[in-house]
Order: structure tokens, then sequence, then C-alpha cells
């Protein structure tokens, strides 16, 4: 699997994610920069992800806000993302000016207070 299967991802920013790679839950300390923020423009999901799993290139580790006041780590299958739509059938974006200043758990900590993910 590559990059260009995810048009919502560069190749710059796949090889980051796979190169930040995704270790077992039992490491506690895994806590990478966000490599790339994505949204739903027409609807209230967003993504902050951080890591690619070396073994299923399919699949992501980050920050997953699906609009629902309950943003959580956890991990997202990017052909599930691809295959995404809206309501009004928009596939899901990029947002090109998101520059990570701080670590996932960093953002997940306000996101879970405000209830959605603040970047």
């Amino acid at each position: 699997m590559a990059a260009s299967s995810f048009s919502f991802l560069t190749d710059a920013q796949f090889a980051q994610l796979l190169a930040n790679g995704m270790p077992s839950w039992a490491q506690a300390e895994f806590d990478p920069l966000p490599v790339v923020k994505l949204f739903t423009p027409d609807a209230g999901a967003t993504w902050l992800l951080g890591a690619i799993d070396p073994g299923d290139p399919d699949i992501a580790f980050g920050l997953c806000d699906l609009g629902m006041g309950f943003p959580e780590l956890g991990c997202v299958r990017l052909s599930e993302l691809a295959g995404l739509r809206g309501m009004l059938g928009l596939p899901i974006e990029q947002d090109l000016h998101f520059r990570a200043d701080r670590r996932l758990s960093a953002y997940a900590k306000v996101a879970r207070s405000a209830g959605r993910i603040q970047a």
C-alpha cells in the first residue's frame, strides 16, 4: 500500500507516518507529533494522524474525533477514510495549514476537555 492509494496523504506524509511506526499498546510512552490533520468538509469529523503500523500500512494511529463530543486516541483504517463521505458526498480533505506544535497526548487532553479537536 502506498500514499497514492490515499488522495488525502502526500508521499512524504505517508513516509513520515510509516517512519513513526506504531509499537504495541504496551508501550505507553509512544506519543508522536501528528503528521497530518484530516477532516470531513461536510460533517464534523477530524483526525490527527501520527503513525502508521509498518506491519499493516492500512492502519493509522492518532486522535480521532467523529464529531459526537468524544475524541479519543486510537486506530483507524486509511481505506475506510478513503471511502468516507459526509452528508453532501464530499471526501475527506487535509488541512493544508495544520502544523503540529505538540504531541498527540497534548492534543487529546485539550480535545477531551473541549469535546472536539482544537488544532
